[in-house]
């Protein structure tokens, strides 16, 4: 299970939000082996005086990916870089404008479909 969200001003990003989307959903894809149809984004947009980075062009974003522990560091490490190649290629976003946390809890942290992760029958890999 991951859940996304993307914090970013909404004058650069709003009209972006579908493009942003799918380059993230295709590395986690890729690199993660998530299935297609697990998607779970979020957009918490601001109004630039509320994104305060001055180290930072108009343009930073900020990329939280909340999952289920159980990735290895080299997968980690992996997606990272992806992000950073495909959003660098297809948004032209520095990597100076690009942050990116993966927040890890146990399976049993979370609770889906009624149930507590760790009781989950799921259709991809989490150990990887």
């Amino acid at each position: 299970m991951t859940q996304i969200k993307f914090y970013g001003r909404r004058d650069v990003w709003a009209d972006r939000r579908r493009e942003i989307s799918d380059i993230v959903h295709g590395c986690l894809v890729d690199v993660w082996k998530l299935p297609e149809d697990k998607r779970f984004h979020r957009f918490l947009l601001l109004d630039s005086e509320d994104m305060i980075c001055p180290q930072r062009s108009e343009r930073y974003l900020i990329v939280e990916i909340a999952c289920f522990s159980g990735r290895s560091d080299e997968a980690k490490r992996s997606l990272i870089r992806a992000l950073f190649t495909r959003t660098g290629e297809a948004l032209d976003l520095p990597a100076e404008d690009l942050e990116i946390v993966i927040m890890e809890s146990p399976k049993v942290n979370w609770g889906i479909r009624g149930l507590p992760g760790d009781e989950l029958t799921l259709m991809y890999p989490v150990t990887i």
